[in-house]
């Protein structure tokens, strides 16, 4: 729906100061890891073992269906013995449970049998079952028994069990009485392990995955009831510890949030195949992440990239969107979630106002804070590289940990350095601990204006950058700003850069003058872009898209160096016709 009516209250615009801190540069602490390590040890103990075992159902309940459309790639490739996920392939024929060979990422998806989705969406049941039943029938003979890490993550648990549940034609339709039971058996042996597991699966999206897959069994397994009104507790928890009350999960992915979405859309869709209504935290929860969820998309419908997530296509997004059944505008302030969002005839801009999310909570963070994207209509102008969690499983480690970088978003950047560290290990580190953010909302302007404090230890500088938006969708109006902290001692003739990276498709003309550049989009309508302060010129960049491949593409970069007592640069976007 469109967002260029102002309207601040109906949008939860702040106006004037607010403090954003998250605190925490850690990981994991040691005891944390020592505890997770142990659980996942007594999953292999003779308690553990006693615990799953019970009656085993001899059907279920109702087939809920899948609201969702596969990947049709991904779907013939399955009926041409191959599954395939972010580059990487296997032979059906080949996959080995007992001694797997291929990559984390690969795994999680064989694991949630998320690939069933793919397989629906090209062919009959009649066509599709014998591949589904012969993949499920490897996985059964190696992990339907024997608990074991990876496959029996609770996350992994939960959305299998969505899957099955969903896709139960698929793999349901042998008249092997043996391999039916084993099934059933599995599904209801899943489910006592969640019943344990799911309230110490990570917060965020991964949590909220286990807790609907067990309330879904409660729903789906005969005598499940009491299972269920338990199950109904922890997915109120579940989304109570996950989601901000702006509606945005505590990982900050947007990515993250759609999966969320697409969760708990799947579980509504079991509610209604025993036609029972969910209960209203769930709807309400739902409401408030739709909103958020609008507020990182651009023209094209499809999300920005931010911490991790590639620019996922809006028909995938507005299908999530429309399984929820909810209406409601994009949110332009997002106060916990941390994205700002300016938008005005059909420009929009969206800007990471926050601190990265905290180590523990998410992995593959990125030190994107105070970046920006920028799209006219359907096409996007500046974007971030993006895609780190979702690149293509045969690009090298360093490329994918470098999309995580400063550099790799359209921000500035000290000494070529991070805002806020990324260790050798993957996690964050210190950076960037407090944003401070000044909004104004008006009938002839919106202006963001945000500092962070993720370069005064190293430098003794903060970075505020405020921007603002005209009411016709013309003029983005920038400035870069370092700043000597208060008692920090200041280098003096320190070098930064500020990068705007651009999407695939545009031309770059650079002014004679060498201040600044025509951009014309594959519309045809061309934006100037101007710079005072610094020195510009046009490099190389890549951007990763949807699918998780990198594509080439340039950047505009403004450098200079910072005297002691600081500097500023001003630049602006006009859209020249």
């Amino acid at each position: 729906m469109s967002d260029d009516r102002y309207d601040p209250d109906a949008d939860g615009v702040d106006q004037g100061k607010r403090l954003v801190r998250i605190g925490g540069d850690r990981g994991l602490s040691l005891a944390d890891r020592v505890a997770e390590r142990l659980q996942r040890l007594t999953w292999r103990t003779p308690l553990h073992s006693m615990r799953l075992r019970g009656r085993y159902p001899l059907k279920l309940i109702a087939v809920a269906d899948d609201p969702f459309m596969g990947d049709v790639e991904r779907g013939h490739a399955l009926l041409d013995g191959t599954m395939m996920f972010r580059g990487e392939e296997r032979a059906i024929t080949a996959l080995d449970f007992a001694r797997p060979d291929f990559s984390r990422a690969f795994a999680d998806h064989v694991h949630s049998f998320a690939w069933l989705r793919d397989l629906s969406t090209v062919t009959t049941r009649a066509g599709g079952a014998p591949i589904a039943e012969m993949i499920m029938a490897k996985w059964l003979a190696v992990h339907g028994e024997k608990v074991s890490d990876t496959a029996w993550r609770a996350d992994l648990w939960g959305r299998r069990i969505l899957f099955w549940i969903a896709h139960a034609p698929l793999i349901l339709s042998s008249p092997d009485l043996i391999y039916r039971s084993s099934v059933l058996h599995a599904i209801a042996r899943g489910a006592r392990h969640l019943d344990r597991a799911a309230d110490r699966v990570q917060i965020g999206t991964p949590r909220i995955a286990a807790w609907c897959g067990v309330l879904v069994a409660g729903l789906m397994i005969p005598g499940g009831d009491p299972r269920r009104a338990a199950s109904e507790a922890g997915l109120n928890r579940a989304l109570t510890a996950s989601v901000f009350s702006d509606g945005g999960t505590v990982g900050r992915s947007p990515a993250g949030l759609l999966e969320s979405i697409q969760l708990l859309a799947m579980l509504c869709e079991c509610y209604d195949a025993r036609r029972l209504e969910p209960p209203a935290f769930v709807e309400t929860t739902m409401a408030k992440m739709v909103t958020a969820l609008l507020g990182v998309c651009h023209g094209d419908d499809g999300l920005a990239s931010w911490q991790g997530s590639a620019p996922i296509a809006g028909d995938v997004v507005q299908q999530a969107i429309e399984a929820t059944g909810i209406r409601t505008r994009p949110l332009k302030q997002a106060r916990d979630w941390g994205y700002q969002r300016l938008s005005a005839q059909g420009t929009v801009l969206i800007m990471d106002a926050a601190p990265p999310p905290l180590a523990r909570l998410i992995e593959g963070g990125c030190a994107s804070t105070l970046a920006f994207e920028l799209s006219d209509g359907p096409h996007r102008i500046v974007v971030n590289c993006g895609g780190s969690s979702m690149a293509d499983g045969r690009l090298p480690r360093q490329l994918t940990e470098a999309l995580r970088s400063t550099a790799a978003h359209s921000t500035l950047t000290i000494g070529d350095s991070n805002s806020t560290a990324i260790h050798a290990d993957g996690t964050l580190g210190r950076g960037v601990g407090e944003v401070e953010l000044s909004r104004q909302e008006s009938e002839t302007a919106s202006r963001i204006e945000a500092s962070h404090d993720g370069y005064v230890r190293r430098f003794g500088f903060i970075h505020r950058r405020a921007i603002s938006l005209g009411p016709d969708g013309k003029d983005v109006r920038g400035e870069d700003m370092l700043l000597p902290a208060d008692h920090r001692r200041q280098k003096g003739g320190t070098g930064f850069a500020i990068r705007f990276h651009l999407a695939p498709g545009i031309e770059i003309a650079p002014t004679a003058d060498g201040l600044g550049a025509f951009l014309r989009l594959p519309s045809g309508a061309v934006w100037q872009f101007r710079a005072r302060g610094g020195l510009l010129a046009v490099e190389e960049s890549m951007w990763i898209d949807g699918q998780g491949r990198p594509v080439a593409t340039e950047q505009l970069v403004v450098t200079a160096d910072t005297p002691p007592g600081g500097t500023n640069v001003t630049w602006v976007f006009h859209r020249a016709r």
